[in-house]
Formats: structure tokens, C-alpha cells, sequence
């Protein structure tokens, strides 16, 4: 599928289609075994649009104990679900999971079944699918090997190929009780409508506005997956618009819409929430971090808003700002690495590329916000501009740019000399210890401001001289 989100039925009853070897061997031991297993849910949806596929998805109405036998030595069985992975190779890219057909009854947390029984054909187990676009199944006969499979049957009782057309989000039958089966589908029906450029259907999309207060039963490292999605897809600054449109944002990141109506002086165009909006829009980067530091740039701004009109300030947002990052990081279940970048992200990113600053201040801010995350904040600061409604960069800002580079030549760190402890020990004869820290932090100080003696000629020839200035022998 294209940038542009163009969608259409590439492939029909008799059509040929390329699959991975593991998958049509995978497929061709159940027809062995006289056992019919279909391909279900995105894996469908994507072989019929050609259309990315992350996960492959089967079912079949083999049970667990049935499909344990057939692969005796390959599989692992762990879920009260009916779900049986089996290894296909010796990647987790060829672990592939088959789950039983299958009928769930009493959705008491808004999350799991209570219930869960063996279903006896594939139109059961469409029929508690939640979306008519993933209730679409495919019967492919592989043969072996190297020959194309064929899709045999297309088993589409909910017309989710027509949605496929006609670019439509649509719950399977009744969508209120779709919803309460498991309130993550109010996510993720925003989630998919952003990532392939759909629409969700008005009824649909109704009943998510009146449920969405269901999502706060879900786990927040579901809601994280799904945001990390949507921040990843072509379209995220839409997609936060429609998660705020469908009552969702208020229960994931309510700090957000705190700055609807907060108007900013100078040379802003637009509230907090639309620049907030319009930075992720026009930040370059495709890391879903970094483009949500991008939505949360300015998240301080409300907080620390004084002020009416062309006198309203926002002094230190950028401090409050990293702060509320750091919990929102934290309340999605983030990693400890993944926050720290966020935290780093949103606290440094009103930097001012002034021509004036000297080495020493420009080294600062490189080890404030990590060599590794400097294209990051300058990819928030191109979204900030054209979200500012001003060009994306500047002559001063190319010109930071050209300094950020020629700075990081120079050594930032011991670990950064062109020697290390193993050969102050070899070169000095001497045995582990504090002093060989001591050794090298001098070393460093002399060359820090002086890249080209940042050799390892120099700096050998330079240890005999600083051990005996530090007075270790």
C-alpha cells in the first residue's frame, strides 16, 4: 500500500498469491492432517490490499489437543483462549499462532470472557470479531513447494470487503455490545481508521463517543501499544484529533485538551492545542517517541499560562512540561529509557540557536540532551516552526546545525579518548585501580578543547607524564 492510504481488492477467488514458505507450510500440514485452517483478522485484510502484514492470524476448528499432535515437537501451548503457537523456524518472525474457533459469553471486566467454548464453524467465530474489514476469512490451498498457494474461498458474512472499498470502519453487528465485549476496540478503531485513512462508520462511531469511558478498565500497556501504532502510522496528528473527537484523549492524555482556547502571543498562530497538534503533524521524524515529544512539546503551557493577549507568557513551561511528559511516560508504561528520551525531549526543546554561543554552551546542550537524540529535537524543532506557521528553518538554526557537528568532533568523555584502561595498565605497568579513572579524566581534561590531540599516539606518550604529575607510580 502506498503513502497515500490507497486501498483496494487486489486479489479474488482463484487468484494466486505469494506467501512466506513458512506460512504455506504452515498451512499445507493442516491440509495433510484433513484439517481446514483459514487465514483471519489484519492477515486477511492485508493479503487482499496488499497491505503490510505485521502478525499472521489463523483459526481453524482443529482443537489445541488436535493441533498439539500435529506438531508434536514445534508448539507451545499456554492459553485458556484456544491459542497454540507453532514454530515454523527458529525466529519469533516464524512463530506463528492458530487458535481454535471459538465462542465467548459474559464480558463481566470489559476485557476478558468468562466463557469461552469451542465453536463448531468459521461463521461462530467471525461473528465476535469486532470489525467487519477483520471478519473477513480466507481459504488458501498450498501445495508444496515451489509452487504459488490459491485462495480457494473468501467467507465474508459481514461485507467487510465492500468497508475495504468503500474505506469504512464498521463494527461487527451490534457495535455497543462489540465495545463492552472488549473496550480496547474503542482504541483500536481509531487506531486502524488512522493507519489506513478510513472513516468510521456514524453509528459505529457513535457508540464509541458513548462508551469511551470504558477504555479506563483497559491496561495502560494495551492503550500504550495503541497509541505507540497511531503515533507510528502516515497520519498521527489526525488520529489524536479523532481520539479527542471520540471522547477517548480525556481518559489517556487529558493534560492535552487543557490547552484548547489557551491563545499564545508574538509569533504563534494558534492555541496550545493546535500547535501541539500541528508540531506532531509536521515533525519529519517516524519515531513514535519522538513524535510524541512533538505532541507534548508545549504541554506545560496551560500550567504555567500568566497573562491576557500579546503580554501572556509561559516562563519555565518547558521545565513543568518535561515533568507532566515523564508521568504521562509513566502512566502508559513506557519504558525507563523511553521516558528518560521523552523527559530529555520535551525539557530541552526551546533552545535558542544563538550565533553567539560558545563551544563550551553548545557542548552543554549536546550532553543535556544526548548525542544520540540531536536530530530528534532538531526534527521537533522543524514541527514547531511549521507549526508556529513560520518556514521550517532558519540561517541561524543551519548554522547551529553546522556547529552541533563540528563540536562533536571533540572528545565529550573519558570514553571518548582514543585509549582506554587497558592501555594505561600495559603502557604504566600497573595493577587495576581508582588511579587508572584518575589517569584518564586528566587525560581527558587536557584534550577536551583540543581535538586533534585526541589521538592515540599523543595520548600514550602523554601517560608516563600524567601518572607522574598525579603522583602515581
Amino acid at each position: 500500500m502506498n503513502k497515500n492510504n490507497q486501498i483496494s481488492i487486489q486479489y479474488g477467488v482463484g487468484d494466486k498469491i505469494e506467501l512466506p514458505e513458512k506460512v504455506a507450510k504452515l498451512i499445507h500440514q493442516f491440509q495433510q492432517n484433513d484439517y481446514l485452517i483459514y487465514i483471519v483478522g489484519g492477515t486477511s485484510r492485508g493479503l487482499l490490499t496488499d497491505y503490510p502484514i505485521a502478525d499472521w492470524d489463523f483459526t481453524t476448528k482443529a482443537t489445541p489437543q488436535e493441533m498439539q499432535t500435529m506438531f508434536p515437537e514445534n508448539h507451545f501451548y499456554n492459553n485458556e483462549f484456544g491459542t497454540v503457537s507453532i514454530v515454523m523456524g527458529g525466529t519469533k518472525e516464524n512463530v506463528f499462532e492458530v487458535t481454535t474457533f471459538r465462542t465467548e459469553k459474559n464480558y463481566q471486566d470489559f476485557r476478558r470472557p468468562e466463557e469461552v467454548k469451542w465453536g463448531e464453524t468459521l461463521e461462530e467465530d467471525l461473528s465476535r470479531r469486532d470489525f467487519t474489514i477483520n471478519a473477513v476469512a480466507l481459504e488458501v490451498k498450498c501445495k508444496m513447494l515451489n509452487d504459488k498457494c490459491k485462495i480457494v474461498k473468501i467467507i465474508d458474512p459481514y461485507e467487510g470487503q465492500k468497508d475495504l472499498e468503500n474505506k469504512i470502519i464498521r463494527a461487527v453487528g451490534d457495535p455497543d455490545k462489540r465495545f463492552q465485549e472488549d473496550a480496547l476496540r474503542l482504541m483500536r478503531a481509531v487506531r486502524i481508521a488512522t493507519q489506513l485513512g478510513f472513516i468510521i462508520e456514524p453509528k459505529t462511531f457513535e457508540s464509541i463517543q458513548n462508551k469511551s469511558k470504558l477504555i479506563t478498565n483497559i491496561a495502560w500497556e494495551r492503550i500504550r501499544d495503541e497509541m505507540l501504532k497511531l503515533l507510528a502510522s502516515n497520519h498521527p496528528a489526525d488520529g489524536i484529533i479523532l481520539l479527542h473527537n471520540a471522547g477517548l484523549l480525556e481518559h489517556i492524555i487529558p493534560e492535552l485538551i487543557s490547552g484548547k482556547g489557551i491563545d499564545q502571543p508574538k509569533h504563534h498562530i494558534s492555541t496550545v492545542w493546535k500547535h501541539c497538534i500541528d508540531c506532531l503533524r509536521y515533525c519529519p521524524s517516524e519515531d513514535p517517541i519522538v513524535r510524541l515529544a512533538a505532541l507534548l512539546h508545549d504541554i506545560g503551557k496551560p500550567v504555567t499560562a500568566e497573562g491576557e493577549g500579546e503580554d501572556r507568557t509561559f516562563y519555565n513551561h518547558e521545565v513543568v512540561g518535561a515533568r507532566i511528559a515523564k508521568e504521562i511516560g509513566q502512566r502508559l508504561r513506557l519504558s525507563n529509557d523511553q521516558i528518560d528520551r521523552l523527559w530529555r525531549l520535551v525539557r530541552w526543546h526551546q533552545f535558542a540557536p544563538d550565533e553567539e554561543l560558545s563551544d563550551s554552551a553548545i557542548r552543554r546542550f549536546i550532553r543535556r540532551v544526548g548525542k544520540e537524540n540531536l536530530q530528534d529535537i532538531l526534527d521537533i524543532r522543524t514541527g514547531d516552526r511549521l507549526g508556529s506557521g513560520v518556514p521550517a528553518t532558519s540561517w541561524r538554526t543551519e548554522l547551529f546545525k553546522k556547529r552541533l557537528k563540528e563540536v562533536q568532533k571533540r572528545p565529550f568523555s573519558v570514553k571518548d579518548l582514543k585509549i582506554d584502561g587497558n592501555d594505561v595498565i600495559e603502557v604504566l605497568n600497573i595493577q587495576p585501580g581508582p588511579e587508572i579513572g584518575q589517569i584518564l579524566e586528566n587525560l581527558f581534561d587536557q584534550v577536551k578543547d583540543e581535538k586533534d590531540k585526541n589521538n592515540r599516539d599523543y595520548l600514550l606518550d602523554q601517560l608516563p607524564k600524567t601518572a607522574k604529575k598525579l603522583g602515581i607510580k
